[in-house]
């Protein structure tokens, strides 16, 4: 499959006012045989016909909308997560085998959802309520196995832990990132310092601590003298090399030296390579 990119005039929904459009063109859509999605799939697969893959994307934009109403419940703008939704549409376009024998509906689902779940994650807070791939089905889990807005008893907490397969402490946390509300690092325009709670009221600035400083220039110091001290433990052929790959204002290519050298640029790269790891080694010795 090439990378030819799928231009889509009717998937750009940049603002809300687009919407009501949008979704007359997605509900207007005709849908499609099995053998004309066939037909199509294998027009863009085998002669780039954008056309094609238009008409496939066009298709399948009423289920970007059903998928994208399921994740109304973050309080992000639905437009948005339908602009995702077909990010994730064109991707599975892209990506579509007709051999398979299974319909573009099934296999677009997974890539409109992975899409939404990134955005949701990424906008429906500041700070990221899920880094992991364990944190983000333990985070989706928990916003729908929640019985209601208030906070959860400890009954539920542990039943929802059992059926998750999690410990009782990672539910917990985890329902403190959903509970805990965004506080600007600035505070409020308040003249009122005492009672201030914004995290520029008592985070303290270590950029310009003398110990802090100290430390960093000294660790900066053994840092060059070990790489220095390492490079020197390297024969004349390995120095020279990595010296020109890596130190040299004007860098060297491998095909460069392997042509000084007169051996192959896969060569020049196990010497460097080689290098790399002795070096390493010293440093860490």
């Amino acid at each position: 499959m090439t990378t030819t990119n799928i231009a889509v005039n009717p998937v750009s929904l940049p603002q809300d006012t687009n919407l009501a459009g949008f979704l007359k063109v997605a509900n207007s859509a005709p849908v499609l045989s099995a053998e004309t999605e066939a037909q199509l799939a294998r027009r863009f697969r085998d002669e780039e016909d954008v056309d094609a893959a238009r008409q496939l994307v066009v298709s399948q934009l009423r289920n970007v909308i059903h998928v994208a109403k399921s994740f109304t419940g973050y309080g992000l703008p639905v437009a948005d997560l339908i602009q995702e939704g077909n990010i994730g549409l064109m991707k599975a376009v892209k990506n579509f085998d007709p051999e398979r024998g299974i319909r573009l509906v099934s296999y677009a689902v997974h890539w409109i959802k992975a899409e939404i779940y990134e955005y949701v994650l990424k906008n429906w807070k500041i700070v990221k309520v899920a880094t992991t791939k364990a944190q983000r089905k333990l985070f989706f889990n928990l916003r729908k196995s929640r019985k209601s807005l208030s906070a959860m008893t400890e009954q539920e907490t542990q039943d929802l832990a059992s059926r998750l397969d999690v410990p009782v402490k990672t539910v917990r946390d985890m329902e403190i990132r959903l509970t805990s509300t965004d506080v600007a690092f600035d505070g409020n325009d308040s003249d009122d310092d005492e009672f201030t709670t914004s995290p520029s009221a008592y985070l303290p600035d270590m950029r310009y601590n003398p110990e802090e400083l100290a430390m960093k220039t000294e660790n900066s110091d053994n840092n060059r003298e070990s790489l220095y001290a390492a490079i020197e433990d390297l024969d004349d052929r390995s120095k020279d090399i990595l010296q020109r790959r890596w130190l040299s204002d004007q860098k060297a290519t491998l095909h460069e030296l392997a042509a000084e050298y007169n051996v192959s640029a896969e060569r020049i790269r196990q010497i460097e390579k080689r290098a790399m790891q002795k070096m390493k080694g010293h440093i860490a010795a």
